[in-house]
């Protein structure tokens, strides 16, 4: 049976193979960071890892290419560990289990890992191969970004020499981004006081499950369910409804991902659960109908449970199902001159309430400074009437687009003599290191491009198998026409 190693280019795909091998999710770095690091010293290369977590390799640049100027290939190791609920799965010990399915690379029941592993392969690709032509050449090879872009913003001034950055971790080919949105990590906290269980009700765990998730940048715009908000709705409806009271609330666990699932344990007084069954399953009905050409199979069910020791006490339970109700998720504003792309969104990521504590997660984001700084103040409004502690970090500007940037009219002529079509020329929603690495690196031409890939950050990601050629020769191209210095 045809394995991934087979497709073309070889080169490239061989590399991907050996990345799904190692395992790499986010904070879990040290195994990638070692063969990236000996990769580059058993070429010969200058190989080192920075202060920061980064790999860095080095490549001179071929015979006659001298004065070109210096290029940075960028992309990130890690990958966001995702499964399937009935997946078994350890992403700190197992490979991904990659197949091919007719155009399209994926993976059985996880996150594929091609964001941003088949940038990384391309690098690899490119310093392996001695027959290329280009000027000098940098790898930044950077950690943890999906996490929180901690390589990106740990990153020294004095360490990178190149002049043009191109980064390797977009997911349209035959777009070139030049830029992207900056976001802000809000983090809510509360504790509380248990209160005992209530004597003679019974427990019933309530579950959400089978939405699309995805890239809480890329896919934002395509009022995917969000698993948190959702359940939060059916709470607030079984709380009026069947005068329940809520013991636990668990779901996402990504701040970038949008969530898939999500659970909550509820009491309810035997004596009120007639027709609990049937509520349940029109309300699955329901939420399948209105999403119905966005989502598919979504599943909504409830089912016996061990009976917790304690629960929310009803005025905090009120305030945080209130606040999960009433909090901004999703788009808020596109771009006015470009209203066909996102401008500001939130992420409601992540969720738990139980044990006498409560957090919430949410990712903004926004390519407009102002707008972020609105977004953040009404998400820590809407924390505060709940009566909770708000702290935000990971905090970072938008790229701001340089449509007179050398590189990027190089490549736009490149572009249209390989393939007969002009690129198109984006911003993108989603946050890329180059805003972060620019900020340090101030003067740096800078383009994101990459293949097609659908779904990441779920494990419906998937790579578009022709698009990685195409990707892979114009990478070439642009190196041997880098502008001179």
């Amino acid at each position: 049976m045809s394995t991934i190693k087979d497709l073309a280019p070889q080169n490239v795909w061989k590399h991907f193979y050996s990345l799904t091998q190692i395992p790499r999710p986010s904070g879990q770095m040290e195994q990638i960071t070692a063969f990236l690091v000996d990769f580059g010293k058993n070429l010969g290369l200058e190989s080192f890892v920075d202060d920061a977590g980064n790999v860095i390799i080095r490549k001179p640049a071929t015979p006659g290419m001298e004065q070109c100027k210096g290029v940075i290939l960028q992309a990130h190791m890690d990958m966001v560990p995702q499964k399937n609920n009935d997946t078994v799965h350890n992403f700190a010990t197992d490979p991904i289990q990659t197949y091919i399915d007719g155009e399209w690379v994926k993976a059985k029941g996880t996150t594929l890992g091609a964001d941003n592993g088949m940038g990384v392969a391309a690098i690899m690709a490119i310093l392996e191969d001695n027959s290329l032509k280009h000027g000098p050449l940098e790898a930044l090879i950077t950690k943890d970004e999906e996490t929180g872009m901690y390589g990106a913003f740990g990153l020294k001034p004095g360490v990178l020499q190149g002049e043009i950055l191109l980064n390797l971790d977009s997911e349209d080919e035959g777009e070139l981004y030049i830029g992207c949105a900056g976001g802000l990590n809000i983090q809510a906290f509360l504790e509380y006081k248990e209160e005992a269980a209530a004597e003679g009700f019974v427990a019933r765990k309530l579950t959400l499950k089978g939405l699309r998730g995805g890239h809480s940048g890329l896919e934002i715009n395509e009022g995917r369910g969000n698993a948190n908000k959702l359940l939060a709705r059916v709470v607030h409806d079984l709380l009026i409804e069947f005068d329940c009271q809520l013991a636990k609330f668990e779901g996402g666990n990504m701040r970038n991902a949008i969530p898939r699932e999500a659970t909550a344990v509820l009491l309810f007084n035997p004596e009120d659960i007639d027709g609990l069954n049937e509520y349940i399953q029109e309300y699955e009905a329901q939420i399948n109908a209105e999403y119905e050409t966005i989502e598919s199979d979504v599943i909504l069910k409830i089912e016996d449970t061990d009976m917790p020791q304690t629960m929310v006490p009803e005025e905090i339970q009120d305030n945080l199902i209130n606040l999960l109700m009433a909090i901004q998720d999703g788009v808020m504003r596109m771009i006015p001159t470009v209203p066909d792309t996102v401008e500001t969104s939130s992420n409601l990521a992540i969720v738990t309430i139980g044990e006498g504590k409560a957090e919430v997660r949410i990712l903004a984001r926004s390519s407009c400074d102002t707008m972020k700084d609105f977004l953040a103040d009404s998400l820590i409004a809407c924390f505060s009437l709940a009566g909770m502690k708000v702290e935000t970090s990971g905090g970072y500007s938008g790229w701001q687009p340089n449509v007179n940037s050398p590189i990027l009219h190089a490549m736009k002529q490149s572009y249209k003599e390989q393939f007969g079509t002009e690129p198109a020329v984006k911003v993108i929603h989603a946050g890329l290191e180059c805003g972060i690495i620019g900020a340090t690196y101030p003067g740096l031409d800078m383009v994101s491009f990459g293949p097609t890939l659908r779904s990441p950050h779920s494990p419906d990601e998937r790579v578009l198998i022709p698009t990685v050629s195409k990707f892979y020769d114009f990478l070439i191209a642009t190196l041997e026409k880098t502008p001179l210095k």
